[in-house]
């Protein structure tokens, strides 16, 4: 891959059945637990209802409740958003780079910063109800023939979600310091941690009393979400470069899905972290979190520029929907339509049931700026935006990076609420798109 040489988030449930973890009740809403939003139909993507600036790159995903949609920007400020009027209810200043995605539980909404806290704040004032150190929160560093250098495709801190049992409830993350923590929802005041072999940026995700979460260590935990013991883990590969999980998973009917850098997306049996199957990602990254609906799971490609529709039995893949970039964006699913977006500024309305045939997409407005110059053939290409520097160097890398990103790249996972999609952009816009019905 080239990049090597440099060093290298709802609230749904069908009636028929359930694609995901933990069927939250309607007080709790966990980042990327629940990726399925009611709809019925192929619902494209509409006009642009509004979009709301920040003054930094916007790597966290949305969430929505009660009329008001919340994001984190790399400006430090997580921003409570009117969702009919785009207009600013409250921000809060932390001192750090917001890039985990909130979660939130009854009137309180949870997050992390780059400053070494995670936050609770009340959702109605924006007052800070306890906020809890841990031993400092960074980019993953890798050491190369330059030294130890921020690894550039790190882009989230893990984001914390609820687990509630007959006694309490409980914030659940993973931090840089290499701990999953456990926290007194109300208090802040911790229950236990769990120590692992490295960071931890990725979101764990809770079925039943297990919380399932994976590291820059490459292992996937299964822990108990009330003792903190460790029921199983399951290791993938090591090798430099690819290393590491950066997804989450997404539990269903018995399995547990990954994605990883190693690079392959990985079935695993719940119970035993025994694996089922694994596919191979032809050299790509899997920093999507998958969906699984009706058997199909569905998962983004680094290298590959595309969207995976896999058999969730079997990992035979089923189609796959190229985009011009990396898909780093986990998808959203509403009706027969899959929402999600790709590094060069393109976000998609797909309709499922055409095996990938029919899609609608819009274009940030940087990306329509400064396409031209940056992409080769409307594609992003890591040796044509270099230029002809050398590579080799984290310094130049950084540069095509900093490039991309003037696109507008899209990371930030889409959420649906009041028949609008929203998602974050590196152009530090939050956007809230109108989705057309009646298809």
């Amino acid at each position: 891959m080239k990049r090597s040489l440099a060093l290298l988030p709802l609230y749904f449930f069908l009636v028929m059945h359930s694609a995901f973890a933990q069927k939250t009740e309607t007080s709790i809403i966990n980042s990327f637990s629940d990726r399925v939003f009611p709809g019925k139909g192929y619902l494209p993507l509409g006009d642009v209802k509004w979009k709301f600036k920040t003054d930094g790159k916007i790597f966290s995903s949305p969430i929505a409740k009660d009329g008001i949609v919340f994001i984190g920007s790399e400006d430090g400020y997580l921003y409570a958003i009117e969702e009919n009027s785009g207009n600013l209810k409250w921000k809060f200043k932390t001192n750090g780079a917001v890039h985990s995605s909130p979660s939130i539980y009854e009137n309180t909404i949870y997050f992390g910063s780059f400053d070494g806290y995670y936050y609770a704040v009340n959702t109605k004032t924006g007052n800070q109800i306890w906020k809890f150190r841990t031993g400092g929160e960074n980019w993953y560093r890798e050491t190369g023939i330059e030294g130890a250098m921020d690894n550039l495709w790190d882009y989230f801190l893990s984001s914390p979600v609820i687990y509630k049992d007959d006694k309490q409830a409980s914030v659940l993350f993973g931090s840089s310091d290499g701990n999953v923590y456990s926290l007194d929802a109300k208090k802040g005041s911790l229950n236990w941690k769990f120590k692992t072999n490295g960071p931890i940026h990725s979101t764990p995700v809770i079925d039943k009393n297990i919380l399932y979460i994976g590291g820059w260590d490459a292992n996937l935990y299964a822990i108990n979400c009330t003792t903190g013991k460790e029921k199983w883990k399951f290791s993938t590969g090591t090798k430099t470069g690819f290393k590491g999980i950066q997804s989450s998973v997404t539990v269903a009917d018995g399995m547990v899905y990954f994605g990883a850098r190693d690079p392959y997306l990985f079935a695993l049996n719940s119970e035993t972290g025994k694996e089922i199957w694994r596919y191979d990602a032809e050299n790509s990254w899997i920093l999507s979190s998958a969906i699984v609906l009706d058997n199909i799971l569905y998962v983004g490609t680094s290298d590959t520029y595309a969207l995976l529709a896999l058999d969730s039995k079997t990992g035979r893949e089923l189609y796959r929907f190229r985009t011009s970039g990396y898909v780093y964006s986990s998808p959203a699913i509403a009706g027969s339509t899959i929402y999600f977006g790709d590094f060069t500024g393109n976000f998609f309305s797909l309709d499922m049931l055409s095996s990938g045939k029919i899609s609608k997409l819009i274009s940030t407005d940087a990306r329509k700026k400064h396409a031209g110059e940056i992409l080769n053939n409307d594609n992003l290409d890591f040796v044509y935006a270099a230029k002809g520097s050398d590579l080799s160097q984290y310094k130049e890398s950084k540069k095509v990076m900093d490039e991309f990103y003037k696109l507008g790249a899209i990371v930030s996972s889409p959420f649906i609420s009041n028949n609008t999609v929203y998602f974050g952009s590196a152009d530090g816009y939050f956007y809230a798109i109108g989705l057309t019905t009646g298809y």
